[in-house]
């Protein structure tokens, strides 16, 4: 299959800045091909898009999120993080079985598609189902199945993980890969968290976890193991693997240089983190020190959405409050966080994140004609400070279009009214 998008702005980033007004892209299987300015080269093209009127970009990569959570939006609002997940989210995840996560993670699907995002990272349980759910909708996913060390589980959370990586891990070649899932210090013991940097170090996958998320728990680490999160993490060997640490808000210098020297990934979950008061992360501190600090929305109980350009805009504007200095995270480093470091907080800057010659098309078309989007001035400031993700017109993954003009090429009704069905379970107690 060979495809054409003419006529079309395109930010590559590849380059600092790097705008180019009028070009082509052309794709060829699940590769791009060529990248250009100006004419096009004249050939024999099985699709041919004329891209005026639009922008091209990397598809948006959300680096932590926990999919099929779509199943609790609005759920449970306004709570501290111990209370939301003990008191609301634990009890209530305890009934969800094969079915709702399924069609959970397809309505996530759905709308971080339609809102431009090409890949993403999640962290949940009965991920077999999940994996299908990416199988199925043909999005870039790196999963990982949550494993709680203290209880009943933990050893079933082990077993589990070393079955799905075999099973899942580069399948559908490479769109899907796994990674280990340890929750977070507080819900895994150190003992229990060396287990796992010893089998992510024999199954050569890298290591999802939250880490450094609130005060109590940088408090409470310190108490109990007289180290904070992120030290307790080299001690336990976690740091040595390839890691990517989700929120990251509350650490030391010391924490941030321990970082750095094992080139641990960041996953940023600004509206999260906000909604849930636990803090705003030094993201330009560690953007400084040369950490890949990439973009995640975090579950949807806790943002309420998966859209990228929200968060995008987030991430600047409170960065830019806290540091009470306008200059900082400028758009296009904003724009970065959701698309090269996005690839390089999940060690697949050789595949994704950027339009070039040789890497995966993973595409999105912006449109450029709504009235928030005019004038242009500045393309990646509008697309960061105006862009909403009813912009997004056209999605590839892998070179094959998911999305065209906003038609979404899945039953994205029966999807809708299947989790309407499971949410009218869920609230009378029945599911």
């Amino acid at each position: 299959m060979k495809t054409l998008i003419r006529d079309t702005a395109i930010v590559p980033m590849t380059e600092k800045d790097l705008v180019i007004d009028k070009g082509y892209i052309i794709i060829e299987d699940q590769f791009i091909k060529e990248v250009g300015q100006g004419e096009y080269p004249e050939g024999e093209y099985d699709k041919v898009i004329d891209g005026r009127d639009y922008v091209a970009l990397p598809g948006f990569i959300n680096t932590h999120t926990h999919a099929a959570m779509t199943l609790l939006r609005g759920y449970a609002n306004d709570l501290s993080l111990m209370d939301w997940l003990e008191k609301k989210i634990f009890p209530m995840e305890a009934k969800l079985g094969e079915e709702e996560i399924y069609w959970g993670t397809k309505l996530a699907i759905l709308e971080m598609i339609k809102s431009g995002t090409t890949c993403f990272t999640d962290m949940y349980f009965k991920m077999d189902q999940v994996a299908q759910a990416v199988k199925e909708s043909g999005i870039r996913a790196v999963l990982s199945r949550g494993m709680i060390g203290v209880g009943p589980e933990n050893e079933e959370a082990i077993e589990d993980s070393r079955a799905l990586v075999k099973k899942w891990h580069h399948a559908e070649d490479g769109r899907i890969q796994f990674m280990l899932g340890p929750h977070a210090p507080y819900t895994c013991p150190p003992d229990y968290l060396k287990r796992v940097s010893a089998l992510a170090a024999e199954l050569n996958v890298g290591i999802h976890i939250h880490l450094a998320e609130t005060v109590g728990e940088y408090e409470d680490m310190q108490k109990q193991y007289g180290k904070t999160p992120i030290a307790l993490m080299e001690e336990t060997g976690v740091l040595q693997n390839q890691v990517l640490a989700a929120h990251c808000v509350h650490m030391s210098d010391e924490d941030i240089q321990l970082l750095k020297k094992y080139n641990v990934g960041v996953a940023h979950n600004p509206e999260s983190n906000m909604k849930l008061a636990s803090g705003v992360a030094p993201v330009v501190t560690m953007l400084e020190a040369g950490i890949p600090v990439a973009l995640g929305t975090d579950g949807v109980s806790s943002n309420n959405d998966l859209d990228m350009f929200q968060e995008m805009r987030t991430a600047a504007l409170l960065q830019k409050v806290q540091t009470m200095d306008p200059t900082v995270l400028p758009a296009y480093q904003a724009l970065e966080m959701a698309t090269v470091n996005g690839a390089k907080a999940l060690r697949q800057e050789q595949q994704i994140g950027r339009i070039k010659e040789g890497m995966r098309a993973d595409i999105i078309l912006v449109g450029l004609q709504e009235p928030h989007m005019i004038p242009t001035y500045d393309l990646v400031a509008n697309l960061v400070y105006s862009g909403h993700a009813s912009d997004v017109q056209t999605v590839f993954v892998d070179g094959k279009m998911l999305m065209e003009n906003r038609k979404f090429f899945m039953d994205e009704e029966e999807i809708i009214t299947r989790v309407k069905e499971i949410a009218e379970r869920l609230n009378r107690g029945e599911a």
